[in-house]
């Protein structure tokens, strides 16, 4: 049901028409997915984006399920017989999940309280007099009345404390001072985090917060995500509170109504009320809420990261020998088709301790004959500056690349069902040197096969909510594929899962039709495929390519629905669609505005006529090729103040992570990525950029590498950092956590470069 309410605040928060957030709603409704909505019903949304397709889908969600809860608490209220025309409006009115709860709470049924073993006792009343403070109110005398020995009010101090312990649960059930609370812990309170005394030793990497206040409403998401990670694994103790005087002082302002016996006894309740029921419950309430702020910056840090390392320039269909290398095991050898198909495996050892160094460069060059092969990847793991060392030097015939690929991610990869089914009578080590050819042919066809947890670009993805963690990836990874498109033919079955319309379902069902009927001829065959309807088909075939097809458009963005338009535009001009595919100048002698209808608008033909420009050409970049610095392969060979270059491997709110070739990649904290001051490392760096940085720091010890990338790095002045806190090292250690050692993994600043 439409709710007209939902959708005027949507677009007033998203800056928007009522119309758009209508037919957007609708779209979704029936099924149409965010990449869909955005590419092709632009005429609809009034061109939305995905970024705002995918706002308005989960804003909508959130309203529905706010609304589905009032439905429950007003069922419940009127059970009780206590619904009233005010509470009712209240309760409609509500905003947030937060304020419906505080409604809610004092007909919330409860568990037996201090405040209902006192009404039991029959001091409501009592209660009820001293909340309303009326001056010259005997206190005493009142009291005295509600003495029962049967019901074990034998004293008047007795008769008074239970009155405190109702007015207490009455204070906290207060809608206005829970909200006044809340406000004030949010904008006030501040993070007290201190180590649990005898765990100093053992709790070493967090000694930055041993003894750490920071206010919440500022405090960045991975010193967050830091404290609550001490805390969890019972190193340190962590506090979410303002200062309990201004706390107090403003409750007080809410329910003190004079200066008497009475509101003596209210002061009493309140202080008891905050220090024994609301001060809990608004930490609880505030950590969720610091929590939830901190996860919803870390993921999307997380998916932007990802988004950049799944649009990484491919190398594209070429022939490629792929190494997982090693030393004592020796390397994996693969060699790859220009689609990816295995077809040669072997072992060598050309590193320590066989040193066969003749055989391997005897089968490496003979193997560049025999399949034509334009390039070598090797993977950046152990022994990977070696092997690459030992490749360049055994004479590749010119043009034949040599690339050093990030292999994060590539043994878990090789350990999955997929890698299995896709090539069960192999070991791991085969499947991984396999994943690294891939990865450097099309990454983004090989990365959506693994879980980007564990691709290694997050910033603590174990602590995050794991839902909306998945969610976003999610959404990130089916935005990549659908941007770039999709090969029908080769395509594997992970990657077709994050077509929009399809799933892991429909993407199984086309493989299966693709391997038993051979190739797609055409996007209309695709509709034979079990199960895959029309709905699917509409929300798929504009995403899915078959190159060589029947008709030239399908391997082109243009969707199905608009080929007749296409075949219009391309009669009009007296030729045919191949050639306006293939002659740019055609096409700018189109005049859009012909073209347009009730149901085709300018943007739509606009992207058509894109379409038909770049016809068949990836959106990526184009691949460039990249080395390290030669002679530089381990940490033993840094010096301080070399410059290097490196490729930005992870980038975190606290600065950037650059491997530099020497396996194990360095940081340059946010002070070092530029001459000017920043707040977001994003604004300089991103994911697989060729950088150029200089060696400050060399811990072989605890393996840390500190990197900077200002044009004078060991300029006394220093640009001033913004913001509260320092960035500890904790933070540093445990922002990006791959499997493994963690101090292997990470390289750190510290000292003057925090």
């Amino acid at each position: 049901m439409v709710n007209l309410d939902h959708y005027l605040k949507i677009a007033e928060e998203l800056g928007i028409q009522l119309k758009q957030v209508d037919n957007t709603v609708a779209l979704l409704d029936e099924g149409a997915t965010v990449p869909f909505i955005s590419r092709y019903r632009k005429e609809v949304t009034g061109s939305l984006d995905e970024v705002q397709v995918a706002g308005i889908r989960d804003r909508i969600q959130q309203l529905r399920d706010l609304e589905k809860r009032k439905e429950a608490v007003l069922k419940s209220i009127k059970e009780q017989g206590k619904l009233t025309d005010e509470l009712a409006n209240k309760i409609a009115a509500a905003e947030t999940m937060a304020v419906l709860e505080d409604i809610y709470l004092p007909y919330k049924p409860k568990r037996r309280t201090k405040g209902t073993i006192a009404k039991e006792k029959g001091l409501e009343p009592l209660a009820a007099k001293l909340y309303e403070q009326e001056v010259g109110f005997d206190v005493t005398g009142f009291a005295a009345t509600f003495l029962d020995a049967e019901k074990e009010v034998l004293t008047i101090d007795d008769a008074l404390q239970g009155a405190r312990d109702i007015l207490a649960e009455w204070i906290n059930e207060d809608a206005t001072v829970r909200k006044k609370v809340r406000e004030l812990f949010i904008e006030e309170g501040n993070f007290v985090c201190r180590v649990i005394p005898g765990k100093e030793e053992e709790a070493a990497k967090y000694r930055d917060y041993f003894e750490w206040t920071e206010p919440i409403k500022t405090a960045p998401s991975h010193r967050v995500l830091a404290m609550r990670r001490g805390e969890k694994e019972l190193f340190l103790m962590l506090d979410t509170c303002p200062d309990e005087a201004d706390a107090l002082n403003l409750i007080e302002r809410q329910v003190i109504k004079g200066d008497n016996p009475s509101s003596n006894q209210v002061k009493l309740a309140v202080k008891d009320s905050y220090k024994r029921l609301l001060k809990p419950s608004m930490e609880t309430e505030v950590r969720l809420y610091s929590k939830k702020k901190a996860d919803e910056e870390a993921i999307k840090v997380f998916a932007e990261n990802l988004r950049q390392l799944l649009l990484a320039a491919p190398l594209g269909e070429k022939a490629v020998i792929a190494i997982d290398p090693g030393f004592r095991t020796g390397c994996k050898m693969v060699c790859l088709g220009p689609q990816g198909q295995f077809l040669e495996y072997e072992t060598i050892f050309p590193n320590e301790p066989q040193r066969k160094v003749s055989h391997a460069a005897s089968v490496i060059l003979q193997w560049v004959k025999k399949h034509q092969v334009n390039a070598v990847a090797i993977g950046n793991g152990t022994a990977g500056r070696e092997t690459e060392a030992f490749v360049k030097s055994i004479g590749l015939p010119e043009g034949v690349i040599v690339v050093m690929v990030n292999e994060s991610g590539a043994s878990i990869y090789s350990a999955s069902e997929a890698a299995r089914e896709e090539f069960p009578d192999f070991d791991l080590t085969v499947r991984g040197a396999v994943s690294i050819g891939r990865r450097l042919m099309d990454p983004l066809a090989e990365l959506v096969k693994i879980d980007p947890k564990s691709i290694g670009v997050g910033q603590y993805q174990h602590d995050v909510d794991q839902t909306a963690l998945k969610n976003s990836l999610d959404d990130t990874v089916m935005s990549c594929v659908n941007g770039v498109g999709v090969e029908v033919n080769t395509a594997s079955k992970q990657l077709l899962t994050y077509v929009s319309g399809l799933g892991p379902a429909l993407a199984q069902n086309i493989v299966q039709y693709r391997n038993e009927k051979g190739p797609f001829k055409s996007r209309e065959e695709i509709k034979q495929v079990p199960r895959l309807g029309e709905k699917a088909y509409e929300q798929a075939a504009g995403f899915l390519r078959i190159r060589n097809g029947v008709n030239p458009l399908d391997s082109s963005a243009v969707h199905p629905e608009r080929y007749e338009l296409v075949n219009q535009m391309a009669k009009d001009l007296g030729c045919q669609v191949e050639q306006l595919l293939q002659d740019r100048s055609l096409g700018e002698r189109i005049s859009l505005q012909k073209y347009v209808s009730e149901e085709v608008g300018l943007p739509t033909l606009k992207d058509i006529l894109e379409e038909l420009s770049k016809h068949g050409r990836d959106p990526r970049e184009t691949f460039e090729l990249f080395a390290f610095q030669e002679g530089v392969n381990s940490m033993a060979d840094l010096k301080v103040g070399m410059k290097l270059p490196g490729i930005v491997t992870n980038i975190t709110k606290f600065g950037a992570f650059v491997d530099i070739g020497v396996h194990q990649d360095g940081l340059v904290h946010l002070s070092h990525l530029a001459d000017r001051f920043i707040n977001d490392p994003t604004d300089v760096v991103s994911v697989n950029q060729k950088v150029e940085v200089t060696v400050m720091e060399v811990d072989l010890s605890r393996k840390r590498i500190g990197l900077s990338m200002k044009s004078d790095p060991f300029a006394e002045k220093a640009v001033a950092r913004k913001g509260t806190g320092r960035s500890s090292s904790t933070d540093r250690q445990r922002e990006r956590e791959p499997e493994g050692d963690l101090a292997a993994k990470l390289a750190l600043l510290k000292g003057k470069f925090r």
